[in-house]
């Protein structure tokens, strides 16, 4: 029996299709290298949110199975991310949590929402979402948040409890409470991190995180640095989680979603560039939408197994290419690899210091801090450089959520102060060349007798709408004598509302009293459709409308008012 037709009937994952033999050695070279980069952040990354070691583990093996499946990308690769986690402690502490085992349900709940969430908008479309964080909004938030666990690291580096929060705050309570820190963890600490920063400017091969984990892991057990008064993360499951529903009865709902949608927006927004970032370097083309469809099946199938929210991992996916991989096997080898550790090495992960984990955490922190995107934004715009300030002093200052809404805001009013004063200019002609220039930008342009050509660059809406007026009625008042039309260029108009339609019909009435006739040109079918519904075109004072600024020109000439 014939079984090839069954087999290419079978339904094949996207970032497996077009899979070829030659491609296995490559996938399992790189699946082992994603997972030896993954287990430095799998142990580490829990503790940011208050969550066990072995949590880290669950959500990064599950969510690459269930991107394998579902992900349309052949190389990306999932797992945790800081900035997420950053966002999930946030929202794990407005929740009334009252033991460990109730933060990983919630933590599992938040993976499920934030999972429901990506694959609804990408059902709906919605990938262009992804951009509502401009870029430097964007790099201030990840920046501010990055400092937060730096400074959260004083805890696990001094051996002393914390419990402030903040950026000045914890800094001070370390300084009253100077007489508890166990200074040879600050030692160890220190050298961890010192040996990470040497390790990173030598540029091993071997990643410096990994290095730390076997090397602290080694010390632990040779010297016993935890019968010395040392910090270890303590005993792991030798199990993997059973599929479960999180029980989440008695915590808020609304609480919950809250938290959900701050972790999406965050998660999807950073991993999204990622992966366009991550295309264009090793030029595969990232469908947003369909990413969003991968992301959320990677969220669902971290939450079913009692993970966290996982998004595009830059480290595992830089790994994963540099290492050859051609395709999601690659994701289920590091899978493997990772299920393998935790049923079989788990007693030797049991050793690591705290304290190499806070240096872990401390050393990534400080690789997020993007100080060259700083200085880019700072050189192009003071004004946009000015917005990735304020995204960084709300992540710090007013906590990770408030940080988010901060963040938005921010986006929001830039967006409005980007067009509350729309560019405009007057166009002119060049003699003996054909179409039409901006007099402020050709020296030997010239206006046309009797009429003024006014071109408005971009939408007139409510908020700019008498700005705009403004605009028109200084260059009629600068009109020369015997000035009888006014013509607007419409074509970078995109959009008009009713209160810019009201607008309009007070312009042109102003118009009329100083002898001038108001006449439209290129104007787009939105545009024209909101006009024509306000009875811009009807009665005696209707006014012309022109598809081209040339028929305008043309017909205009021979006329007056």
């Amino acid at each position: 029996m014939d079984l090839m037709p069954m087999i290419e009937r079978f339904p094949v994952p996207s970032g497996m299709r077009g899979y070829r033999s030659a491609w296995l050695r490559l996938d399992v070279t790189a699946g082992l290298a994603v997972a030896a980069v993954a287990i430095p952040s799998a142990i580490a990354y829990p503790a940011i949110a208050g969550l066990p070691a072995e949590v880290g583990l669950y959500a990064s093996i599950l969510p690459l199975i269930g991107y394998a499946l579902f992900g349309p990308s052949h190389k990306l690769v999932v797992g945790p991310d800081a900035a997420t986690m950053t966002v999930l402690a946030a929202a794990l502490a407005n929740l009334p949590l009252d033991n460990p085992a109730d933060r990983v349900a919630a933590a599992a709940a938040l993976a499920l929402m934030v999972g429901v969430m990506c694959i609804l908008a990408g059902k709906l479309g919605l990938g262009v979402v992804a951009s509502f964080l401009s870029r430097p909004i964007l790099i201030g938030f990840i920046s501010g948040i990055s400092i937060s666990i730096l400074i959260g690291q004083i805890g696990r580096i001094t051996g002393v409890r914390i419990e402030s929060d903040g950026l000045v705050q914890p800094i001070v309570e370390i300084v009253r409470k100077a007489d508890l820190i166990h200074w040879p963890s600050v030692m160890f600490g220190g050298a961890m991190f010192g040996l990470l920063v040497l390790l990173a400017r030598l540029r091993s091969p071997i990643p410096g995180p990994l290095v730390v984990v076997v090397l602290a892991g080694f010390a632990s057990a040779l010297f016993d640095l935890e019968g010395r008064g040392m910090k270890v993360i303590g005993s792991l499951p030798s199990a993997m989680p059973e599929l479960a529903l999180p029980d989440i009865a008695r915590l808020p709902l609304g609480d919950l979603l809250l938290g959900a949608g701050a972790i999406w927006l965050v998660a999807v927004s950073s991993g999204l560039v990622a992966a366009r970032s991550f295309g264009a370097k090793d030029r595969f083309e990232i469908d947003a939408d369909r990413e969003l469809t991968g992301l959320g099946a990677a969220n669902i199938f971290s939450g079913l197994f009692s993970g966290f929210p996982v998004t595009v991992s830059d480290s595992r996916t830089a790994i994963n290419i540099s290492a050859g991989g051609r395709s999601q096997v690659a994701g289920l080898i590091a899978a493997l690899a990772l299920t393998s550790l935790l049923l079989f090495l788990n007693d030797a992960l049991r050793l690591l210091p705290n304290p190499a984990l806070g240096a872990i955490l401390a050393f990534a922190a400080l690789n997020l801090i993007d100080v060259q995107g700083l200085r880019e934004i700072w050189r192009v715009s003071r004004l946009e450089f000015a917005f990735a300030l304020i995204s960084m002093w709300g992540a710090i200052s007013l906590g990770v959520l408030s940080g988010v809404v901060i963040a938005i805001a921010g986006t929001l009013l830039h967006v409005l102060l980007k067009e509350m004063r729309p560019r405009d200019a007057l166009l002119g002609r060049i003699p003996g060349r054909p179409g039409f220039y901006k007099l402020h930008r050709a020296a030997n342009a010239a206006p046309l007798p009797g009429m003024v050509l006014f071109m408005v660059q971009g939408s007139i809406l409510f908020f700019n709408a008498d700005y705009v007026r403004e605009r028109f009625e200084d260059v009629a008042g600068k009109a020369p004598a015997g000035t009888a039309w006014l013509v607007l260029d419409a074509s970078a108009v995109a959009q008009i509302d009713s209160t810019a339609a009201a607008m309009l019909r007070q312009l042109r009435t102003e118009l009329a009293e100083m002898g001038m006739t108001l006449a439209l040109a290129e104007l787009h079918k939105e545009p024209q459709e909101i006009l024509q519904l306000a009875g811009f075109f009807d009665g005696p004072d209707a006014t012309v409308a022109f598809d081209d600024l040339e028929d305008a020109v043309r017909v205009l000439s021979g006329r007056g008012s």
